[in-house]
């Protein structure tokens, strides 16, 4: 049987905590608020995104603002920062080897289908994916299906086995998803939330960048 591998993307696959540190701190300026650096930033960050501005001192009605029309605040804000950033280290070579050894690779994610892909195709990496799992519209985003109700759809229609399924992830939510379907849970340290929260979860491995991901795999039999 081959495995799947179920990826997160902002944060897990995609290096853009800096681009989100950066938009929050623009919208916490607009609204005079003090702005945060990267540790307190990963001390706070939760999804949806309204908690980690409730959680840095924004206003209930400050939040308000932000999710007005579609979020447009935060994603007029965010995406020309992301089209900036990269893959994490070694990301593009573990998805070339799934490839290889005709693994499925599958995004599932909080943010909206149609600029995951287009970030997908400026790097050079549709061709490595199934799927992608995500929100259809700003104005559907965090309104409708979560994304462990998205996965465990989507691996009950396509037949996906709970042992051989790993899914990375650079957020506490992801191991929680793990633990709810029974799958094989990885916490990526360096993006959005900090390594003690990570550990906290209690997720079944930890790693550092993608070259540690190669053999957590093949000690499961795989690859």
């Amino acid at each position: 049987m081959k495995p799947a591998l179920v990826f997160d993307w902002n944060g897990t696959l995609l290096d853009d905590a800096q681009a989100l540190l950066q938009t929050t701190n623009t919208i916490l300026e607009r609204f005079g608020r003090p702005t945060i650096d990267l540790d307190t930033f990963r001390d706070h960050c939760d999804v949806p995104l309204s908690i980690l501005f409730r959680n840095v001192g924004m206003s209930e009605a400050e939040v308000a603002a932000v999710d007005h029309d579609g979020g447009a605040i935060f994603h007029d804000t965010y995406e020309p920062l992301a089209d900036k950033a990269e893959l994490r280290v070694g990301a593009r070579t573990m998805l070339e080897l799934a490839r290889q050894e005709a693994a499925s690779s599958i995004i599932v994610s909080n943010h909206i289908v149609t600029p995951l892909v287009a970030q997908l195709r400026r790097l050079g990496i549709d061709r490595y994916f199934n799927d992608v799992l995500a929100f259809e519209s700003r104005l559907t985003q965090y309104k409708t299906m979560s994304k462990g109700e998205r996965l465990r759809r989507y691996m009950e229609e396509n037949d996906l086995k709970p042992e051989s399924t790993f899914i990375i992830g650079d957020m506490p939510v992801e191991t929680n998803i793990a633990r709810s379907l029974g799958l094989i849970s990885i916490s990526i340290t360096g993006g959005f939330v900090s390594e003690a929260r990570l550990r906290a979860a209690k997720p079944d491995h930890i790693i550092h960048n993608y070259h540690e991901l190669l053999p957590i795999v093949q000690a499961r039999g795989f690859f």
